[in-house]
């Protein structure tokens, strides 16, 4: 473990800011670990617990783009997810892909087992918003947006995604699925990653008749799920700490080796997947910096990939000429008096910029963006203490590799920690269920657990 963590017998009460994915599989796997003196408190803005920005949608054509089998909570049971379908009469098999409201109520009964009866006293969920806290010799005082304050030995930062509060008008978020009045009208999407895809069969859905414009500088859309058998890759197979070129024409042998065998490049990117936050870990920011500058946009196309059915609806649309994708760089958007709207685009391969005018904009820029401007408010109150720092590459808070919080001197806290996309730059692929549960996982079993956790008695 990384710095001065406090000794274990301290851990009573855990505060956990934030009540999306990343925070209630931390508390699912902190209330199972076989410590009964372990008490969890969530604090949390929304409605619902586990539906964070990914699970609060409502829309049943939103679904996974990871199948059932590998979207368990809990990595030593990895038909949990499987079996909760089963019980709630959703008879999916383990190669489906369901929709993500699903896997938010999934999320939510998740702490059932501590809502009621006797290990009631063991989970406090409360309504409201972090605003600040304070490190003592004693342990975390958090203040809430309602003037109240609440007393921890540890606070978890679970906030996720550092998101626009509001998009820059006259563009629409990312997670604002109304569509517009005009079944004819045109739409421009900014981005071609899932968001985008997300958006688009919705509008299709919804009987969307009219144009819709792709843009993105690459002009890459996710690729494709398909079956897959991964490559077995041991630690010792890794070329760590070789130069982001090495990295890549190693792995494009391994696709070569896949496809030889008879299988696809998606053997060759599923068998490097566990291996991802080791190769991160291992080189320097200059490294670190190269990948994100030219390689990781190829990365994630082929990593976080759609389902099949998504895929069919996009690749249809292509085809009718309705969907089109843009390769370009877009540079601004204007309000016209008639309320349509005037987009600068700057093809590929041009100098001058080109205008577009369309009735409907939607930012889906992904989810690298400015971790100052956009934090949560408790983040953005630590950053301007000095009580936490940014990673050299501004991804996220710097955490060490047990996720403590690092402050503005380099010394990491005794008490405060951070996880999921909160913290990308300590292990990069920190977005998707599978990595989340893992960091999850380790962390309440090696940090506040006693080593082992116990069979897990949720639902």
């Amino acid at each position: 473990m990384d710095g001065n963590l406090t000794p274990r017998d301290r851990w009573h009460h855990v505060l956990i800011v934030g009540g999306g994915a990343s925070g209630v599989l931390m508390a699912a796997h902190l209330l199972g670990s076989g410590d009964p003196e372990i008490r969890v408190t969530i604090i949390e803005h929304g409605a619902m617990l586990g539906c964070g920005i990914a699970y609060g949608t409502r829309h049943p054509d939103h679904l996974l783009n990871t199948r059932v089998a590998q979207m368990s909570a809990f990595p030593d049971r990895p038909d949990h997810f499987a079996a909760w379908l089963e019980r709630a009469g959703r008879h999916a098999t383990n190669q489906c892909f369901v929709d993500r409201a699903t896997y938010g109520q999934y999320l939510g009964d998740l702490l059932k087992p501590w809502r009621g009866g006797p290990d009631a006293r063991r989970l406090r969920c409360v309504r409201g918003a972090c605003i600040g806290l304070r490190e003592t010799a004693t342990g975390i005082v958090v203040q809430l947006d309602d003037g109240t304050s609440v007393l921890a030995d540890a606070t978890i930062l679970a906030t996720g995604h550092a998101v626009p509060a509001t998009p820059e008008p006259p563009l629409r978020g990312a997670w604002d699925f109304s569509a517009p009045d005009d079944p004819d009208a045109t739409v421009a999407i900014i981005g071609t990653g899932l968001s985008m895809i997300d958006h688009v069969v919705t509008l299709l859905g919804a009987g969307h008749r009219g144009p819709i414009l792709c843009i993105s500088r690459r002009g890459k859309r996710p690729q494709v799920h398909a079956p897959t058998h991964p490559l077995m890759l041991g630690r010792q197979d890794i070329p760590l700490g070789a130069p982001v070129s090495a990295v890549l024409r190693w792995l494009r042998g391994k696709v070569r080796e896949a496809e030889a065998a008879g299988g696809t490049w998606r053997d060759a990117v599923d068998g490097i997947r566990p291996h991802i936050a080791a190769i991160w870990r291992s080189w320097d920011n200059t490294q670190r910096a190269r990948f994100l500058r030219h390689a990781a946009a190829f990365w994630e196309v082929h990593r976080h990939r759609m389902p099949p059915v998504s895929a069919s609806r996009i690749e249809s649309a292509q085809a009718t000429g309705q969907l089109s994708i843009i390769r370009g760089r877009y540079d601004a958007a204007t309000l016209q008096g008639d309320g349509r709207v005037r987009l600068s685009v700057t093809a590929h391969g041009l100098a001058d910029a080109r205008t577009v005018i369309v009735d409907h904009v939607v930012d889906c820029r992904g989810i690298r963006r400015d971790p100052i401007e956009h934090a949560a408010p408790v983040i953005r109150d630590l950053l301007e203490r000095g009580a936490a720092r940014l990673d050299p590459l501004r991804l996220g808070l710097d955490t060490t590799h047990d996720a403590q919080v690092i402050d503005a001197t380099g010394w990491p806290s005794s008490r405060l920690f951070a996880l999921g996309p909160a913290a990308r730059g300590a292990l990069w692929e920190i977005t998707a269920i599978p990595d989340i549960r893992e960091q999850t996982f380790r962390l309440a079993r090696d940090v506040f657990g006693s080593g082992r956790l116990s069979a897990f008695k949720g639902v």
